[in-house]
């Protein structure tokens, strides 16, 4: 359990990554508001407080690795990146424009932090897994973290996965779904249902936890349980809002990618500040 001091300097960090994260997009004009400020909590919490890395040597062959399948989350995972020095704050100023090393979504080869190039659904599982599995014949005590998203779980590859991980026992491998209910174009009961994440993932027979996904105690707590147990592959089905904290977008069903002006973003980052 985290002291209450740090309770607190956690969820200050998540504050600092949903306003550098609206800011980046205030910059452009647009972006892919909804995703990214749903994990914000997440990010706070891996880079703040669990992963092993360092700033000035992104690809340090003892670090933890992140995998942020849900590619187009990758301006909240820039903030993270920046607020920690891996590279200097104003490249949050270049997100998505010509000659930038910010794409819209995550590039290994463009920006010293991400460890794999995704935002084509589906597909960052069967990453995660296989570099958790070539970990795992190496003996190294890397842990391998991956994010999906909700709707991008429709994608069938990623059942491929799951149950290459389960079999080859993964326990290096940590996954987070982030259950928002809402994919681009409607709620995911809408288009696909998925019904009980838990469920499916037990019968599938990963380790299997539940949290709010924007509780610091919750996520840190469930991170360190997973960590402590090699047995089994480990997924935290985190329960999230869509556009969290971001006064414009949450809870707006169409919030996946959306328009922000100047006036929005400085009236959201000043409710943030409170």
């Amino acid at each position: 359990m985290l002291t209450e001091k740090r309770v607190e300097e956690l969820e200050k960090f998540a504050t600092d990554i949903r306003i550098q994260t609206i800011r980046q997009m205030e910059t452009r004009g647009f972006g892919h508001m909804g995703g990214a400020m749903s994990i914000c909590d997440l990010l706070s919490v891996l880079y703040g407080e669990q992963m092993k890395y360092d700033a000035d040597n992104p690809e340090w062959e003892e670090r933890d690795w992140l995998i942020c399948s849900k590619g187009h989350a990758g301006p909240a995972v820039y903030a993270a990146l920046a607020l920690k020095g891996f590279f200097p704050m104003d490249w949050l100023d270049t997100l998505n424009q010509p000659g930038t090393r910010l794409p819209s979504h995550c590039d290994h080869s463009k920006t010293p932090g991400i460890d794999v190039t995704t935002g084509s659904l589906g597909q960052g599982l069967s990453v995660a897994a296989g570099i958790a599995f070539a970990k795992k014949i190496e003996q190294k005590e890397n842990t391998i973290f991956c994010i999906i998203g909700d709707g991008e779980s429709q994608e069938g590859q990623n059942w491929e996965a799951v149950m290459f991980a389960a079999q080859q026992k993964l326990g290096n491998l940590i996954l987070f779904v982030d259950d928002n209910k809402q994919q681009l174009d409607n709620m995911t009961s809408k288009i696909c249902n998925m019904d009980s994440f838990a469920e499916k993932f037990r019968s599938f027979h990963w380790d299997v936890q539940e949290v709010d996904g924007h509780n610091i105690n919750e996520l840190n707590t469930a991170i360190t349980t997973a960590r402590n147990n090699d047995e089994r592959p480990h997924v935290i089905v985190m329960n999230t809002i869509k556009g969290k904290g971001c006064s414009f977008a949450e809870n707006i069903l169409k919030n996946h990618h959306i328009n922000v002006s100047a006036e929005q973003a400085e009236d959201a980052v000043n409710k943030l500040k409170r």
